[in-house]
């Protein structure tokens, strides 16, 4: 089984390319996944306030046989903390959630710019300090378009670490991508599998079957191929193990192209729109 890369991110730390995610995970069982994930060998665990889980994952990694310093933690803001003294609320929670004095990463989930009089901004020079403070050894954004980061770039004087975007075959995001790559960006494909979509599509399964391996392995090394940082989910030890197995094989660069060709653009999106979204949890 291969070694995960690290990806340097723009501030000089370094990020496993691979993770595992807990989105959707209740957190009935998000300690029993996560520790499955950690001895599977994963060293990167996504989470977020909204996610309800935050302290599982803390306790997970507290009870596992593996070190704090050899895990590589990402948490997001809550959507309806986007007020400078409310983030620093929130992110103290954050940190008595996990039982931890610092996150690896820390994001704004989503931009929210029809809310909070559209200003991001202030939010994000919020996080600023949180990376000063060295409470936050890496910030960045979630969900952000290419507008909204021309923003921040022109307000501020710090360039997101990471970018968390919705990326999958059907839903390349090209335009972000670019945008990021140019400045610096590291990205990060969230819903990578496209909910499950893309692992019944006739390109996919023909590849896997011509490689030997299954569909959500060929997809998660089409992310890994192009760049992007991946982590996907599950709370079923075998599909935690597989969804490791990604470094040992490569796709072709046809291959590659073939599955980069079932982008559907906006009609692939699985998840809400940035620029119109505006959930805030009650």
């Amino acid at each position: 089984m291969g070694a995960v890369p690290d990806i340097t991110l723009n501030d000089g730390n370094k990020i496993p390319q691979l993770g595992f995610g807990v989105f959707q995970i209740e957190p009935k069982d998000t300690v029993a996944a996560v520790r499955a994930a950690l001895e599977v060998g994963y060293r990167h665990i996504d989470t977020a306030e909204m996610y309800g889980n935050e302290k599982e994952v803390g306790e997970a990694i507290r009870t596992s046989e593996v070190s704090r310093d050899e895990v590589f933690i990402t948490s997001k803001l809550n959507n309806g903390f986007h007020r400078p003294d409310d983030a620093r609320k929130a992110f103290d929670s954050t940190l008595d959630a996990l039982g931890f004095d610092h996150v690896d990463l820390f994001l704004i989930h989503w931009p929210l710019p029809t809310l909070y009089d559209g200003d991001f901004v202030s939010t994000w020079q919020t996080l600023i300090e949180f990376k000063r403070e060295g409470r936050a050894r890496s910030v960045g954004v979630s969900n952000f378009q290419v507008p909204h980061l021309e923003r921040l770039a022109a307000e501020t004087d710090l360039v997101p670490a990471v970018n968390q975007i919705e990326v999958h075959p059907y839903l390349t995001n090209e335009e972000v991508r670019r945008y990021d790559a140019e400045h610096g960006i590291a990205t990060e494909a969230w819903s990578p599998l496209a909910q499950g979509a893309v692992l019944d599509d006739p390109v996919v399964t023909e590849i896997a079957e011509r490689v030997g391996r299954t569909p959500a392995q060929v997809v998660l090394r089409w992310h890994v191929q192009r760049g992007d940082i991946v982590f996907p989910k599950s709370v079923t030890p075998k599909r935690i193990e597989e969804n490791f197995q990604i470094f040992d094989f490569e796709l072709d660069d046809e291959q590659v192209r073939r599955i980069s060709g079932l982008d559907r653009g906006e009609a692939g999106r699985t998840g809400p729109q940035p620029d119109t979204f505006d959930y805030v949890p009650s």
